[in-house]
């Protein structure tokens, strides 16, 4: 089963950090996709730019319409996520309980199943 970890990212919290605690969660995700990949987990992790750099597109008319981000207006954000592949949600909860992320007040960590990849349903 496939499932996405989103880490949701809140800019005040991290800028109340030490550079100390910064440093801990950096090798903390170090250590988590080294883990995902010798057990066979991983399937890809990506960090996001700041929604500051987005650009939002609709079409109108038929014609595409950029608008500058962020499209949501809040103070959390995805600021990355992992695809991983594993056996049950369980499993999924447990990794994702292991993200440094997970352990900071203010920050969170969310578990999806992926409903639908590459044009096939997931089981």
């Amino acid at each position: 089963m496939k499932f996405l970890i989103g880490m949701h990212i809140n800019p005040a919290v991290l800028d109340a950090l030490t550079d100390e605690e910064k440093a801990a969660i950096g090798d903390g995700h170090g250590r988590f996709i080294e883990a995902l990949k010798r057990s066979g987990e991983l399937i890809t992790t990506q960090a996001l730019a700041d929604p500051s750099q987005a650009a939002v597109v609709s079409v109108r008319n038929g014609q595409p319409v950029v608008t500058d981000g962020p499209f949501l207006e809040a103070k959390e954000y995805l600021g990355g996520f992992y695809l991983i592949d594993c056996e049950n949600r369980e499993r999924a909860i447990e990794l994702a309980a292991r993200i440094p992320d997970a352990a900071i007040e203010g920050l969170g960590v969310e578990v999806r199943q992926v409903m639908f990849a590459d044009g096939q349903l997931e089981a």
